[in-house]
C-alpha cells in the first residue's frame, strides 16, 4: 500500500487494498504549531468537555463543538461546519487542555457560538478533499498572474481550498491598502468558487511556508509562536549586538523574533550600570567607553573613542567613584581598578583535585587492624618477586593463616644441638639463639607449632623458612659461618668430612 504524505495538512493519503477506497491517517510530528498533550494519560476532570481543537492547512486552527455523539481523539480526521458547506480537518487537541490553549492563544469564547463537528470523514469526503488539495498550487500560480495583469501591488502567498471545493481562501501580503474588488470578480468567474481574501504579514507567511532558521532549528513562527510582538532595533542595541541587517533579519526579511527572548534580562542587568554623560577625566587625559560586558559588570575605556587599540577595563563600582570625583572637579591619577588588576595577576583559580580512590570500597568500614592484615596477605600471594622485596625492606609479618605445610627441619646426626638454621630475617635468629629457649607463642594453627618437635626456636626458623624461599646459593649465618647444603654429613663415627 503506497502512502503519500502531505506536509501542508500533516497527514498521509493511501488506498485501501481490500475495498479500493481512499483513506487518510494522521502523521504525528508533521504538523505546524504542533501541540503535545501532556495531560493525555491523566484522568480528565472535565469528561463532558466537548470543545476540540481542529487544524487545517499549515497554521490555521479553529475550535469546534463535538456533535458526533462519540468520543474523538487527537489525530481523527473529521468534517466540520463551514460557511458555506463543510471543511475537513484533523483533531489536534481534546479535553481540559483545550481551554488552556484558548487562553494562551488569546481566543475569547465569551459570546461566541462554536461551530459543530459533524462526523468522522468518510471515504467520499477524503476523495473530494484530495481533489481540492490538488487544485491549490495551480490556482495560486494563476491568481498571481491575474493580480499582475490588474496592476495590483500585492503578493498572493498561499491558497487554501475548503474540503468540499466550494470556497477558497487567498492569503496575500501588501504594504499598502489594495482595492481587490475587481480581482475577486475575476477569480470567482475563473475558478467557479467562492473567494475569501485574507491579508497576512511577513511573519505569518514565513510560518505558513516553514523553513530552517540560522540557528539550525525549525522556524519559531511555524512551531510555537501564535501572537507576534513587535521587534525594534533597540532590542539589538540593548544587547550590544552588531547592527548588521543581514545578521538581524530572519527568513521573513524582518527583525528576528528571538531578539526579544532575552531582552528583559539585559534590561534588568543594565540598571546597575552608571549613566555616563561624557568621558572619564584623568590626569593623563580623557577616556571614552568603547564597550561593556553586562553580565560581568565590566566597562572598557579607551583614550580614543574610535579605536580599541588601548582598552582599560573597570568595574561598575570603580566607574561610579571616578564619576563622583569628576563631578567634584577632581581627576584621578590613573584610570585603573586595583581589585581587578589583583584578580588578573592572580589568574584563574586552578581546579581542586581530590583523590577519591577507595571512597566506595566495600571494606572501608572494616577494622583497620584486621583490614591491614588481610590486605597484606592478599598482596603477599599476588606480589611474587615484588612481595619478597617488600618483606626484605622490613614490612610487618604476614598473617598466620597460610594454608601451606611447613617443611620439618633436618636434625643433625650425633645428638648435638641443632645447627644454625639459615633465614632471611637474621634478627629472628638472634632472638631464638640468645638467652635460651623462649616461651611458645600462641597460634591459631597448633599443628604448625608442633611440627618441629615443640622447639620454639626451631618453630620460628621454620616459619621464617616457610615464608621466604631459600636462595639457591645458600644463606649466610648470623655469626659469619657459611651453611651450605651438602649430601655428605659430618658424623662422630669416622665419616669423610666435606
Amino acid at each position: 500500500m503506497t502512502c503519500i504524505k502531505n506536509t501542508t495538512r500533516g497527514c498521509c493519503f493511501s488506498t485501501d487494498p481490500e475495498t479500493g477506497e481512499p483513506t487518510a491517517r494522521n502523521c504525528p510530528g508533521g504538523h505546524k504549531l504542533e501541540v503535545f498533550d501532556w495531560m493525555a494519560d491523566l484522568p480528565d476532570p472535565l469528561a463532558e468537555n466537548e470543545i476540540c481543537e481542529v487544524q487545517f492547512k499549515n497554521t490555521r486552527k479553529g475550535y469546534y463543538r463535538n456533535q458526533t455523539g462519540g468520543e474523538l481523539r487527537a489525530g481523527d480526521i473529521v468534517a466540520v461546519e463551514a460557511t458555506p458547506g463543510h471543511d475537513i480537518g484533523i483533531v489536534t487537541l481534546t479535553g481540559d487542555l483545550v481551554s488552556r490553549q484558548m487562553k494562551r492563544t488569546g481566543f475569547n469564547p465569551q459570546g461566541l457560538e462554536f461551530k459543530k463537528i459533524y462526523r468522522r470523514a468518510k471515504p467520499g469526503d477524503i476523495e473530494k478533499w484530495q481533489e481540492a488539495i490538488a487544485l491549490e498550487h495551480p490556482t495560486m500560480i494563476r491568481s498571481r498572474q491575474i493580480a499582475a495583469d490588474l496592476h495590483l501591488n500585492m503578493k498572493i502567498g498561499d491558497v487554501e481550498y475548503q474540503g468540499d471545493k466550494l470556497k477558497a481562501i487567498f492569503y496575500y501580503i501588501a504594504d499598502e491598502r489594495v482595492d481587490f474588488r475587481e480581482l475577486i470578480k475575476v477569480l470567482a468567474d475563473q475558478f467557479r468558487i467562492r473567494v475569501e481574501m485574507r491579508q497576512i504579514g511577513a511573519r505569518q507567511e514565513a510560518g505558513r511556508i516553514g523553513g530552517i532558521a540560522p540557528c539550525g532549528r525549525e522556524l519559531c513562527c511555524s512551531t510555537w509562536i501564535n501572537n507576534f510582538s513587535s521587534v525594534t532595533i533597540g532590542a539589538a542595541r540593548h544587547q550590544e549586538i552588531s547592527l548588521n541587517p543581514q545578521k538581524l533579519a530572519g527568513q521573513c526579511g524582518k527583525l528576528k523574533c528571538c531578539l526579544n527572548y532575552e531582552l528583559d534580562a539585559y534590561i534588568d542587568a543594565r540598571r546597575s550600570f552608571p549613566r555616563l554623560n561624557g568621558p572619564l577625566e584623568a590626569v593623563d587625559g580623557s577616556y571614552y567607553m568603547v564597550k561593556s560586558d553586562i553580565f560581568r559588570q565590566l566597562m572598557w575605556f579607551s583614550p580614543d573613542p574610535h579605536s580599541t587599540a588601548i582598552m582599560i577595563p573597570l568595574t561598575t563600582e570603580r566607574v561610579r567613584q571616578i564619576v563622583a570625583m569628576n563631578r567634584r572637579g577632581e581627576k584621578v591619577e590613573k584610570l585603573e581598578d586595583a581589585a581587578l588588576l589583583a584578580a588578573q595577576q592572580k589568574g584563574p583559580a586552578e581546579p581542586e583535585i581530590k583523590n577519591v580512590v577507595g571512597e566506595e570500597s566495600i571494606t572501608r568500614f572494616d577494622d583497620s587492624r584486621s583490614g591491614g592484615r588481610n590486605r597484606g596477605g592478599r598482596n603477599r600471594n599476588r606480589g611474587g618477586k615484588g612481595g619478597q622485596q617488600q618483606q626484605k625492606q622490613g614490612q610487618p609479618k604476614q598473617s598466620q593463616g597460610n594454608k601451606q605445610q611447613q617443611k620439618p627441619q633436618a636434625k643433625p646426626q650425633g645428638g648435638g644441638k641443632p645447627a644454625a638454621t639459615a633465614t632471611a630475617r637474621p634478627e629472628l635468629a638472634r632472638r631464638g639463639g640468645s638467652g635460651g629457649e623462649q616461651q611458645a607463642r600462641p597460634t591459631a594453627r597448633p599443628e604448625l607449632a608442633t611440627a618441629n618437635g615443640g622447639s620454639n626456636s626451631n618453630n620460628k626458623a621454620g616459619v621464617a623458612n616457610h615464608r621466604r624461599r631459600r636462595p639457591a646459593g645458600g644463606n649466610t649465618h648470623p655469626n659469619g659461618g657459611s651453611n651450605q647444603p651438602n649430601n655428605k654429613h659430618n658424623s662422630g663415627g669416622g665419616g669423610e668430612q666435606a
